[in-house]
C-alpha cells in the first residue's frame, strides 16, 4: 500500500474542491472495496477525503411519490427501512443476495455505485490489464474466464460489473444525483455505468470532480409481482454469475407492464429494451418467457469458460419472471 494523506471534509463543497485540487485523491466512506484495492496496490491515491460527516444519511419521501436514497445511507439500513421494503421490495432483495451482513453494514449506497470490478488480473498487478493500465492488453479473453462478461464486451476487456444492487437499481429506472464544482446534476441510471469499449478503465460518467448525493427511485416500486434471482456458485457471499431482477405489473394472467435487468454478465447492469418490449400485453406462460430469454441473450458471445453463461442467464430470465408472477398470488 502506498502513503497517503488523509482528510475529513466536513460539507459537500469541501469533498468537491479536494477532489478537483488533487485528481489523484480518492473517497473514503465505508472504505469496501477502496482499502482491499489499495491493499492489492491496484488502487494508489495519493489522498483519501473521508465524507462519512457529510449529510447524506438519510431516505426521504419525494414529491412526485417517489423516493430519495441518501449516497451515505449503508446497504443494510436501505435494505430494512420499511418504505424500501415495502414500495421496493427488489431493491431490499438485490441488496440482501450481496455480500455480507458485516460488509453491508458498513458498505454505501453511493459506494456501492462506484464499485470495481473482481476480475481476478485486475487484481493481480503481475498480469496485463487494460482495466487497470490502459493499452497493455486483457488477460481474461485467453485466460480463465469462467465468470466474465457474454454481452457488451470488447476486444479491450471482459469484465464484469459485480453489484446487485444495482442490477435492481437498473431495472427500476434510478436516477443517480451528483454535485461538483458546475454544480447539481442527475444522471439516469442506464448512462451511469459504462460498456468497456475502448476506455475500459473509466467505469462511469460521473465527472471529475463530482460526487454522489443520493439516489432517486421513481414512484413506481412494482411491489406486488418481483423477483430477484442470483445463481452463484455457493449460496453464501460470491458473486453471481448471473443474476436477475424482473418487475411485473399484471393484469389476471397478463403482463402489463414489465422490468427486467441482469448482472454477472456485463459491464454494467444489462437491459435490453426489445427483450422486455415482448413482455408487454403477453400472457404469462413458460413459452412466452422462454422467447424473451432467447432474444436477451441471442447477441452473446462466450470466451470458451463462461460459454455455459449464455444458456444459463437464458434459464435464469425464465426463472425470475415464473417467480415474480407467482409473488403477486400469495
Amino acid at each position: 500500500m502506498n502513503s497517503f494523506s488523509y482528510t475529513r471534509a466536513t460539507n459537500i463543497a469541501t469533498a468537491v474542491h479536494e477532489l478537483a485540487e488533487d485528481r489523484e485523491a480518492a473517497l473514503i466512506a465505508g472504505g469496501t472495496n477502496l482499502i482491499d484495492l489499495m491493499k492489492e496496490n491496484v488502487a494508489r491515491p495519493d489522498r483519501l477525503v473521508d465524507i462519512t460527516r457529510l449529510p447524506l444519511n438519510r431516505i426521504e419521501d419525494l414529491e412526485d411519490g417517489g423516493l430519495r436514497l441518501g449516497a451515505l445511507v449503508t446497504n443494510a439500513d436501505t435494505a430494512y427501512n420499511e418504505a424500501v421494503e415495502i414500495r421496493y421490495p427488489l431493491l431490499s432483495r438485490a441488496i440482501l443476495a450481496g455480500a455480507s451482513a458485516q460488509l453491508r453494514n458498513m458498505a454505501t449506497n453511493g459506494g456501492n455505485l462506484m464499485q470495481r470490478t473482481r476480475c481476478v488480473y485486475f487484481y493481480d498487478t503481475a498480469t496485463p490489464c487494460n482495466k487497470r493500465e490502459p493499452g497493455t492488453g486483457c488477460s481474461a479473453i485467453d485466460g480463465f474466464n469462467r465468470m466474465h462478461a457474454i454481452l457488451g464486451t470488447s476486444d479491450q476487456c471482459i469484465a464484469v460489473h459485480p453489484s446487485d444492487m444495482c442490477v435492481a437499481l437498473r431495472a427500476l429506472d434510478a436516477v443517480v444525483r451528483v454535485t461538483g464544482e458546475d454544480g447539481d446534476r442527475t444522471i439516469p441510471f442506464a448512462e451511469f455505468h459504462r460498456l468497456p469499449g475502448d476506455t475500459p478503465h473509466i467505469d462511469t460518467n460521473l465527472g471529475a470532480g463530482e460526487i454522489i448525493t443520493s439516489i432517486d427511485l421513481p414512484p413506481k416500486g412494482f411491489p406486488d409481482h418481483y423477483a430477484y434471482l442470483k445463481v452463484r456458485d455457493r449460496t453464501s457471499y460470491a458473486f453471481a454469475l448471473v443474476s436477475v431482477a424482473a418487475a411485473l405489473e399484471m393484469d389476471g394472467a397478463t403482463v402489463t407492464d414489465a422490468r427486467l435487468a441482469l448482472g454477472g454478465i456485463a459491464h454494467k447492469p444489462w437491459r435490453d429494451p426489445n427483450a422486455e418490449a415482448m413482455l408487454n400485453g403477453i400472457e404469462a406462460t413458460k413459452d412466452h418467457f422462454e422467447a424473451v430469454g432467447d432474444a436477451v441473450v441471442r447477441n452473446a458471445k462466450g470466451f470458451g469458460h463462461n460459454t455455459f453463461k449464455i444458456q444459463l442467464a437464458k434459464r435464469a430470465v425464465v426463472r425470475a419472471l415464473q417467480h415474480a408472477v407467482r409473488m403477486g398470488q400469495r
